[in-house]
């Protein structure tokens, strides 16, 4: 069950606001990545290069049918195993041609994502948080070429308005980001 927080959270992202709060790595800054008006928002908010995809977070595997991405039996397992409980976090860049996804993907024909790590606290929280919310848009919070932000105080000197809630760690968060994968090519290629 949602704390009153993330509650606040999650009635902020179905309408289409954003949010920062601790992932299951660093600070994100968060939207709906099925909105694509708060996905304009937010990378307009990050100064981010528009060309450039940024992570999805799902809430389980069975989340990528909703970027019409279909696996193989082999895929589905290995993504299972690296996704488990057990395991850190890690991200997957899988191949995405839809042309619906091209707001998400910048022409890259890829997309990538991650199932948040249960093995912390937050982790858990927002994969509870992603069960009701559905899949969430989730860079870092910083502007681009920025250190990511370790507090929240520094997430607001990056982004001075529209963001509709700060959730706090509540002390520095300084954690390492998700291993990244490459599986676009046939065969897992680690590349972070």
């Amino acid at each position: 069950m949602l704390n009153k927080k993330y509650k606040q959270a999650q009635e902020i992202l179905t309408k289409g606001g954003i949010v920062v709060l601790p992932s299951d790595t660093i600070y994100g800054i968060f939207c709906s990545a099925t909105n694509r008006e708060a996905v304009r928002k937010l990378y307009a908010m990050r100064k981010r290069d528009t060309d450039k995809p940024c992570i999805i977070l799902i809430e389980s595997i069975q989340g990528l049918s909703d970027f019409s991405i279909n696996i193989s039996d082999q895929k589905h397992k290995e993504l299972q195993e690296l996704w488990s409980k057990k395991c850190e976090p890690t991200t997957i860049i899988l191949e995405s041609s839809s042309k619906k996804n091209t707001y998400l993907h910048r022409g890259k024909g890829s997309l990538a994502f991650r199932v948040p790590s249960t093995r912390t606290k937050r982790g858990r929280e927002l994969k509870m948080l992603l069960k009701i919310t559905g899949p969430l848009l989730a860079p870092s919070a910083n502007t681009q070429g920025e250190d990511p932000a370790t507090t929240v105080t520094q997430a607001r000197k990056y982004f001075t308005t529209k963001v509709g809630l700060y959730i706090s760690h509540g002390k520095k968060l300084e954690a390492s980001p998700s291993k990244i994968y490459d599986y676009t090519k046939g065969s897992l290629k680690r590349i972070r």
